[in-house]
């Protein structure tokens, strides 16, 4: 399964949920931004190949739904509510992706 995870730069939470889950279960896991200066930008082609999007925020959710409607429209979207409070590959970001994304991959 293909795993998306979006956050707004892509420098600290999704990018930590990318090094967590990449490998997990056969699961290929990759990252993006919302936000011009991400590190990675989201495009069409990572929302198409994404069998599950995970967003940080719900206003990533809602950017993705505005911005891609006809890509992401019956596709599995999935807000975790983890705010821009942490460091790439802080131990408690880390604690709390395991918590939530486990149980839709496992």
């Amino acid at each position: 399964m293909n795993l998306l995870f979006i956050c707004s730069q892509n420098k600290r939470r999704s990018l930590t949920a990318e090094k967590i889950f990449n490998g997990y279960n056969g699961h290929k896991a990759y990252s993006a931004g919302t936000e011009s200066n991400s590190r990675i930008k989201v495009t069409p082609g990572l929302l198409k190949q994404a069998d599950i999007i995970f967003c940080m925020e719900k206003k990533h959710v809602r950017r993705i739904r505005e911005k891609y409607p006809d890509i992401v429209d019956g596709k599995k979207l999935i807000c975790l509510n983890i705010h821009d409070d942490y460091e790439f590959m802080d131990r408690e970001l880390q604690e709390l992706l395991e918590s939530y994304v486990y149980e839709y991959i496992s």
